[in-house]
């Protein structure tokens, strides 16, 4: 279940990262006030008409073992669950359990 969430989130990050530029680009004719509001319209328009997912506010930093959506390091691209199991075994190069 974790591969299907991550393959999902890989392809809305492939689809924001080729839509970014138009995005932008329709966002910046939207918010300009000297336009006339027609042509603000036209591009609102067209903004709305971009793929939903080709928004990044729709991609999420998942871990790449479990797909867990929250508390992942995005150094890592793991979770902290994860993390502390890897950290504890040794696998992690430069990071050990710390103890005083």
């Amino acid at each position: 279940m974790s591969e299907k969430r991550n393959i999902r989130d890989h392809k809305r990050r492939l689809l924001a990262a080729k839509y970014e530029l138009r995005r932008k680009l329709y966002k910046a004719f939207c918010k300009d006030p000297d336009l006339p509001s027609d042509m603000r319209d036209k591009h609102r328009y067209k903004l709305s008409k971009l793929p939903r997912n080709s928004s990044f506010a729709r991609v999420r930093n998942r871990c790449i073992f479990t797909g867990r959506p929250r508390s992942v390091y995005e150094f890592f691209r793991i979770s902290r669950i994860v993390f502390r199991g890897l950290a504890s075994r040794g696998p992690l190069m430069g990071i050990k359990k710390s103890s005083w």
